[in-house]
């Protein structure tokens, strides 16, 4: 039987920085194939993925969970306090091969009780038009599509959702 466990880890491991690079380059690709007819340039994607290692995503203020399935790191789900009462959700994401079998829903839980964990009372998103899976994904967990609660220049839709106490 397989199944999916889902663990906090450090956003500087190498099973987190692995996750992110296929993270970076999936959005990008998507990014630049549909804007230029091109994918993305292997020295911008090496660039991007050290900038960004997610240090926000640590405590205290901040939690990266991994999935595995069947033990292999499988997918990624990030929380940041924005401030007290409210999370920010960040790279949620799950290997293609292995989405639709449960993996998002279940890091996107994770993530709201790792936000809830941190004193979080509401959590938000942004995220883009071309990817509807995820649009779909968060309508389909409860969140609704607000106005802006960043710049993000990539940021085309903004979600939130009010955390239950639990």
């Amino acid at each position: 039987m397989t199944s999916w466990t889902v663990t906090p880890e450090r956003p500087d491991s190498p099973v987190a920085l692995a996750l992110w690079r296929a993270y970076y380059t999936e959005v990008s690709d998507r990014w630049y194939l549909l804007h230029e007819g091109r994918r993305t340039d292997p020295a911008e994607l090496d660039r991007e993925v050290a900038a960004r290692t997610g240090p926000e995503l640590a405590p205290p203020t901040g939690r990266l969970l991994i999935a595995r399935y069947d033990g292999e790191p499988a997918g990624s789900a990030g929380v940041r306090l924005l401030d007290p009462a409210t999370a920010e959700l960040t790279r949620v994401f799950v290997r293609e091969e292995l989405r639709g079998r449960g993996g998002a829903p279940l890091l996107v839980a994770a993530a709201e009780e790792a936000a809830r964990a941190l004193g979080a009372r509401r959590i938000v998103l942004d995220t883009r038009s071309d990817l509807v899976e995820a649009r779909a994904l968060y309508a389909r967990l409860g969140y609704t599509e607000t106005g802006p609660h960043n710049d993000d220049v990539y940021a085309e839709h903004w979600f939130r959702k009010e955390l239950a106490l639990t």
